[in-house]
Protein backbone atom coordinates (compact mmCIF):
# COMPACT_ATOMS: atom_id res chain seq x y z
CA UNK A 1 0.00 0.00 0.00
CA UNK A 2 1.24 3.17 -1.03
CA UNK A 3 0.20 6.22 0.97
CA UNK A 4 1.29 9.97 0.28
CA UNK A 5 2.18 11.93 3.52
CA UNK A 6 1.54 15.62 3.47
CA UNK A 7 3.34 18.32 5.58
CA UNK A 8 0.83 21.25 6.09
CA UNK A 9 2.54 24.37 5.91
CA UNK A 10 2.24 26.46 8.96
CA UNK A 11 3.11 30.70 9.50
CA UNK A 12 6.64 29.96 9.73
CA UNK A 13 7.08 27.91 6.56
CA UNK A 14 5.00 30.17 4.48
CA UNK A 15 7.01 32.95 5.65
CA UNK A 16 10.42 31.24 4.75
CA UNK A 17 11.76 30.45 7.91
CA UNK A 18 13.90 27.08 7.11
CA UNK A 19 13.85 23.90 9.91
CA UNK A 20 16.56 24.25 12.53
CA UNK A 21 19.34 22.04 12.61
CA UNK A 22 17.99 19.89 15.01
CA UNK A 23 14.79 19.14 12.84
CA UNK A 24 16.68 18.22 9.63
CA UNK A 25 19.31 15.98 11.93
CA UNK A 26 16.03 14.05 12.68
CA UNK A 27 13.93 14.53 9.83
CA UNK A 28 17.03 12.93 7.54
CA UNK A 29 17.43 10.38 10.36
CA UNK A 30 13.69 9.26 9.93
CA UNK A 31 13.90 9.58 6.38
CA UNK A 32 17.07 7.92 6.55
CA UNK A 33 15.48 4.75 8.09
CA UNK A 34 12.46 4.40 5.72
CA UNK A 35 15.02 4.52 3.14
CA UNK A 36 17.06 1.67 4.59
CA UNK A 37 13.90 -0.17 5.54
CA UNK A 38 12.32 0.17 1.58
CA UNK A 39 9.51 2.66 2.64
CA UNK A 40 10.59 5.96 1.28
CA UNK A 41 9.88 6.25 -2.21
CA UNK A 42 10.22 9.97 -2.43
CA UNK A 43 10.22 12.90 0.12
CA UNK A 44 10.98 16.50 -0.61
CA UNK A 45 10.40 19.64 1.13
CA UNK A 46 8.94 22.63 -0.68
CA UNK A 47 9.45 26.66 -1.11
CA UNK A 48 6.80 28.64 0.21
CA UNK A 49 3.75 29.09 -1.60
CA UNK A 50 4.75 33.03 -2.32
CA UNK A 51 7.41 31.21 -4.97
CA UNK A 52 4.65 28.83 -6.52
CA UNK A 53 1.42 29.30 -8.28
CA UNK A 54 -1.66 27.80 -9.28
CA UNK A 55 -3.59 26.56 -11.97
CA UNK A 56 -7.19 26.86 -13.45
CA UNK A 57 -9.37 25.58 -16.66
CA UNK A 58 -12.91 26.62 -16.44
CA UNK A 59 -14.98 26.17 -19.41
CA UNK A 60 -12.14 26.40 -21.91
CA UNK A 61 -10.27 29.73 -19.79
CA UNK A 62 -6.95 29.28 -18.61
CA UNK A 63 -5.68 31.26 -15.27
CA UNK A 64 -2.72 31.65 -13.15
CA UNK A 65 -2.98 32.83 -10.01
CA UNK A 66 0.93 33.50 -7.93
CA UNK A 67 1.66 32.99 -4.55
CA UNK A 68 1.30 33.25 -1.91
CA UNK A 69 -1.68 31.69 -1.08
CA UNK A 70 -3.72 33.65 2.18
CA UNK A 71 -4.89 30.19 3.83
CA UNK A 72 -1.75 28.08 5.37
CA UNK A 73 -4.22 25.02 6.76
CA UNK A 74 -4.84 24.31 3.29
CA UNK A 75 -0.98 24.35 1.98
CA UNK A 76 1.41 21.63 1.79
CA UNK A 77 4.94 22.78 3.42
CA UNK A 78 6.74 18.88 2.11
CA UNK A 79 5.68 15.45 1.20
CA UNK A 80 6.44 11.68 1.61
CA UNK A 81 5.35 9.26 -0.80
CA UNK A 82 5.79 5.49 1.52
CA UNK A 83 4.92 2.07 0.57
CA UNK A 84 3.99 0.03 3.71
CA UNK A 85 2.25 -3.00 4.30
CA UNK A 86 -0.57 -1.54 6.71
CA UNK A 87 -2.65 1.60 7.80
CA UNK A 88 -1.53 1.33 11.22
CA UNK A 89 2.23 1.07 9.50
CA UNK A 90 1.39 4.40 8.10
CA UNK A 91 0.35 6.05 10.96
CA UNK A 92 3.66 4.79 12.70
CA UNK A 93 5.77 6.41 10.46
CA UNK A 94 3.73 9.53 10.15
CA UNK A 95 3.92 10.19 14.50
CA UNK A 96 7.99 9.72 13.64
CA UNK A 97 7.91 12.53 10.92
CA UNK A 98 5.57 14.45 12.36
CA UNK A 99 7.88 14.03 15.88
CA UNK A 100 10.95 15.16 14.01
CA UNK A 101 9.05 18.23 12.12
CA UNK A 102 9.47 19.67 15.86
CA UNK A 103 6.59 22.34 14.57
CA UNK A 104 7.74 23.10 11.65
CA UNK A 105 4.51 21.84 10.07
CA UNK A 106 1.10 22.55 11.61
CA UNK A 107 0.25 18.84 10.74
CA UNK A 108 0.59 15.65 8.51
CA UNK A 109 -2.34 14.26 6.13
CA UNK A 110 -1.74 10.71 4.79
CA UNK A 111 -3.89 9.70 2.26
CA UNK A 112 -3.54 6.58 0.34
CA UNK A 113 -2.33 6.65 -3.15
CA UNK A 114 -5.31 4.76 -5.47
CA UNK A 115 -4.25 2.16 -7.52
CA UNK A 116 -5.32 0.59 -10.72
CA UNK A 117 -7.74 -1.27 -9.27
CA UNK A 118 -9.38 1.62 -7.70
CA UNK A 119 -10.45 3.17 -10.85
CA UNK A 120 -12.74 0.18 -12.41
CA UNK A 121 -13.56 -0.87 -15.90
CA UNK A 122 -12.84 2.45 -16.97
CA UNK A 123 -9.29 2.04 -16.59
CA UNK A 124 -8.51 0.40 -19.43
CA UNK A 125 -6.06 -2.98 -20.22
CA UNK A 126 -4.73 -0.14 -23.12
CA UNK A 127 -4.59 2.69 -20.63
CA UNK A 128 -2.96 0.19 -17.67
CA UNK A 129 -0.18 -0.55 -19.77
CA UNK A 130 0.50 3.03 -21.09
CA UNK A 131 0.37 4.01 -17.93
CA UNK A 132 3.05 1.31 -16.35
CA UNK A 133 5.14 2.35 -19.37
CA UNK A 134 4.71 5.96 -18.36
CA UNK A 135 5.93 5.59 -14.90
CA UNK A 136 9.02 3.00 -15.81
CA UNK A 137 10.11 6.34 -17.95
CA UNK A 138 9.38 8.70 -14.93
CA UNK A 139 11.52 6.77 -12.34
CA UNK A 140 14.34 6.54 -15.44
CA UNK A 141 14.08 10.40 -15.31
CA UNK A 142 14.32 10.67 -11.61
CA UNK A 143 17.43 8.86 -12.06
CA UNK A 144 19.00 10.83 -14.22
CA UNK A 145 18.17 13.85 -12.72
CA UNK A 146 19.39 12.83 -9.31
CA UNK A 147 23.12 12.53 -10.70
Amino acid sequence: MRFMMMFQASEASEAGQMPSEKSLTEMTLVMSEMAEKGVLLAGEGLLPSSEGFRMQLSNGKQRVVDGPFAETKELIAGFCLIEVGSREEALEWGWRCLAADDGNSSGLEIRQVAGPDDFGAEFTPEARAREEQTFLKAAENLQKSNT
